[in-house]
């Protein structure tokens, strides 16, 4: 059996709490793994909700990045945070506003995930949006609707975890 793949994506310096620790333990419950860019703030902050819930089916996953002239395995400080349980270690060392360029490895979070949910975050984390929109794959956006103002408006946007729990539901039927 296949496990589905959630990706997680948001700020590497804010951890948004309230909105990642319920997220994070409710996903270990679902049979899923939980994909993140490895860092800190949202990326730390959901891993450990999701690492903390025993009895959980699925592992930690993290798209690190890296450097292209050493042997892919050189990550800036921070990563991968204490969570993440599978490393995955990229040449890939554009992030933040250039997220969206061949050699970041937002390309990998998004091509890998099932689908995402994203919490607030700055430029790597819009360019998640913008290249789950380019491939395909279903996004929301989780958190208080002013934090996402730069986001593109086609995106969905809710606070409501209940929200989030049938989004997850519905894009993961069909997928075990």
């Amino acid at each position: 059996m296949r496990r589905p793949v959630v990706g997680v994506m948001g700020s590497g310096t804010e951890r948004w709490d309230d909105l990642a620790g319920p997220l994070g333990t409710w996903l270990a419950g679902q049979g899923c793994h939980l994909l993140t860019g490895g860092g800190g703030g949202v990326m730390s902050a959901v891993s450990e909700a999701f690492a903390e819930v025993e009895r959980r089916g699925g592992s930690v996953i993290g798209v690190l990045p890296g450097q292209p002239d050493g042997a892919g395995c050189e990550t800036p400080p921070g990563y991968p945070n204490d969570w993440v349980e599978v490393a995955i270690r990229t040449h890939l060392p554009l992030r933040g506003s250039e997220g969206g360029e061949p050699m970041s490895r937002n390309h990998v979070n998004v091509l890998t995930a099932d689908l995402l949910i994203v919490l607030p975050g700055n430029e790597g984390t819009q360019s998640e949006v913008v290249l789950a929109e380019r491939y395909g794959r279903p996004v929301i956006l989780f958190g208080p609707t002013e934090a996402f103002a730069a986001f593109p408006a086609d995106v969905e946007r809710t606070g409501s975890i209940a929200r989030i729990h049938e989004f997850v539901r519905t894009h993961l039927a069909g997928r075990r």
